[in-house]
């Protein structure tokens, strides 16, 4: 059975975070540069989620059984990681939101895979502070949680805004 939830969250700082509801999601020291290439800060119990846009974004959370299957073909920027979620609470929220008062939502205890699959990118960035305006133009994420082993974080799909020169 798969659980589904609309939010929109304010991604304020370029961002918005996945994590175990019952740890403090601590992710200082996990946005490296490689992070920030990435879009994806990475701690044991916690994970940063790096937007194109510092506004409103639209989430779409699935709580899955297994694995989905791949359809990165259809979204501009994919990327994979595991966390350790121990009492199977997981909290979904803007990185300044009051983590009391955010979505949660009921997983297996132990180690999920997070797949975090993002869309609608170059329309977001060229609209900037006014994307979140119209759904044409709102940056739009989706998240899809299941139980797996622990393993290494992966890009399955890289957006390159235009403009930017990744061999400079």
């Amino acid at each position: 059975m798969t659980a589904t939830t609309e939010l929109t969250l304010f991604a304020d700082y370029f961002q918005i975070h996945v994590s175990d509801a019952d740890s403090d999601g601590d992710l200082s020291d996990a946005w490296t540069d490689q992070a920030v290439a990435d879009h994806l800060a990475v701690a044991r119990d916690a994970l940063g989620i790096g937007t194109a846009v510092n506004v409103n974004v639209s989430v779409t959370v699935a709580v899955l059984p297994q694995e989905p299957s791949d359809d990165s073909s259809e979204f501009d920027h994919v990327v994979e990681a595991t966390l350790s979620v121990s009492l199977g609470r997981l909290m979904v929220l803007g990185c300044t939101d009051y983590a009391p008062d955010a979505a949660t939502f009921e997983v297996p205890p132990g180690w999920n895979r997070v797949r975090v699959s993002r869309s609608n990118l170059a329309r977001a960035t060229q609209a900037d502070i006014d994307s979140d305006e119209s759904p044409e133009t709102t940056e739009k994420i989706r998240i899809q949680v299941w139980p797996a082993a622990e393993l290494p974080a992966k890009v399955i799909k890289r957006w390159v805004q235009p403009g930017d020169d990744l061999d400079v």
